[in-house]
């Protein structure tokens, strides 16, 4: 199966204007991103889909690969669709330019989910166990529930689910996705949903159509970066290493995650 890795990366951003070109201990954010992907040993090539010359400069003069896509795009997941319509593949993994945490291990299992899965599943993504009360509050922390067979039945700012006898754990949507090509090039056929609008998460307008989503548990956890103060908040991590936090890693994997 050939996976096909791809990073959008808009260049203008209303609260981090530049954003893949912010500089994080010497290097734009997009390089830690690609570096980090590129680890994946799943992905038989990674490349850049950006709006913007600047961006592509950067990413060629680390030596990584870019191509140039239409302005217009609404979401990351329609840039990448157009490099499906242009690039063959049997699988598209969508990697959030603003993650330069992201982990290897977690493109990997997306992967490998989506071999395991079969074609009968259209898209992957990826959830974490979720235990910071901070996070479980914040709308700006998107909650997955899936069911016993790993399916999402919702995605939503809010939390979910509801904890009346406190019996099952929260998890946390990584925002990171793995298509087959056939999805991606009728994309166009899918139109916002009202719950896409109501919650303004992208993912919901697959669940509307009746499109299934595989949930995979992996255990660990990515640092999305939109706000100056998300910057400061990541050079420290970036400083030890590349640390990733891990989220109930031994639990995970204690329960076959």
């Amino acid at each position: 199966m050939r996976c096909l890795g791809v990073i959008p990366a808009r260049y203008h951003s209303s609260r981090l204007p530049g954003k893949p070109l912010v500089d994080l201990n010497g290097k734009p954010m997009i390089e830690w991103v690609y570096r980090r992907a590129a680890a994946a040993r799943s992905l038989e090539r990674l490349l850049v889909a950006t709006d913007d010359e600047r961006v592509r400069a950067a990413v060629e003069r680390f030596g990584g690969e870019a191509v140039m896509t239409r302005p217009e795009h609404a979401s990351g997941t329609d840039r990448v669709a157009e490099v499906a319509a242009r690039i063959a593949a049997d699988l598209y993994v969508n990697i959030q330019g603003d993650e330069p945490l992201i982990s290897p291990r977690t493109i990997d299992a997306l992967c490998e989910a989506m071999r395991r899965v079969g074609d009968s599943v259209q898209v992957a993504t990826a959830q974490v166990p979720l235990e910071e009360p901070g996070e479980a509050a914040s709308p700006h922390v998107v909650k997955v529930v899936a069911d016993q067979r790993g399916r999402a039945l919702y995605f939503s700012r809010a939390l979910i689910p509801f904890r009346a006898d406190g019996g099952l754990s929260a998890h946390k949507h990584l925002g990171i996705y793995a298509y087959r090509r056939r999805l991606l090039l009728e994309l166009d056929r899918l139109r916002p949903s009202a719950l896409e609008r109501c919650e303004r998460l992208e993912q919901l307008r697959f669940l509307d159509n009746g499109i299934a989503i595989h949930v995979e548990t992996v255990s660990e956890d990515s640092v999305g970066v939109d706000t100056p103060e998300d910057v400061e908040r990541v050079i420290p991590l970036l400083e030890n290493d590349g640390a990733m936090r891990v989220r109930a890693g031994e639990k995970a994997n204690q329960e076959g995650g």
